[in-house]
């Protein structure tokens, strides 16, 4: 389950970053993407760490309302299905159509982008 919500606010936090204050994409990017504690972005901020679970939880659910409202991480996961689906069509019902292939293929690579 944790690895689950780390996941996704991980995600969310790579669609909406710049929507964030300075010391809400710090606290987030230590917490989630370097792995710091709560006391270590304290230590670092000089601030409690009550402080630092506060702002890391009420971003987490700015995160959620923005989601909740934009729904840019649901489309891209419906759009990444979708293109899935679709490659996977192709290459079963069209092997040796390249130039099919190669569509197909840029399609997916414009979506990781």
């Amino acid at each position: 389950m944790e690895i689950e919500k780390n996941y996704r606010i991980n995600s969310l936090f790579e669609f909406y970053q710049p929507l964030l204050t300075k010391k809400q994409n710090d606290y987030l990017e230590l917490y989630y993407g370097d792995d710091y504690s709560l006391g270590e972005i304290a230590e670092n901020f000089h601030v409690s760490r009550q402080a630092v679970y506060d702002n890391i939880k009420r971003t987490e659910n700015i995160l959620e309302d923005y989601e909740a409202k934009l729904h840019l991480y649901a489309e891209f996961q419906a759009r990444n299905k979708q293109a899935d689906e679709i490659q996977n069509y192709v290459r079963t019902h069209y092997p040796d159509d390249a130039k099919l292939n190669d569509l197909v293929g840029h399609l997916e690579s414009l979506e990781e982008e």
